[in-house]
């Protein structure tokens, strides 16, 4: 078997297209709360169905409890949420 002289092609990593994650700051839960004016809770409820697909991240510490966060398009899903909540709930008389 004789591998001197071969040429071998390798792959060029200009050719491997990787998709990187653009996000490079999330706000927690509790200061899209605080922003919006809403309870923590409204937002972990109405959220609850929602994927990194729509911007919601869990951020890890060192304790086994995960923070939720949102990217700005997850905010501004929050948003879109809760005007839908307001719009859905029924009013007090």
């Amino acid at each position: 078997m004789e591998l001197e002289g071969r040429d071998i092609q390798r792959p060029s990593c200009r050719s491997l297209t990787m998709q990187r994650n653009k996000v490079h700051h999330v706000y927690t839960v509790g200061q899209v709360a605080k922003d919006l004016g809403v309870a923590e809770d409204l937002i972990h409820d109405l959220t609850l169905g929602l994927d990194r697909e729509d911007g919601i991240i869990w951020v890890y510490g060192i304790d086994d409890d995960g923070v939720l966060a949102f990217t700005d398009d997850g905010v501004e899903e929050v948003r879109l949420l809760i005007e839908e909540y307001n719009r859905a709930k029924p009013s007090r008389p």
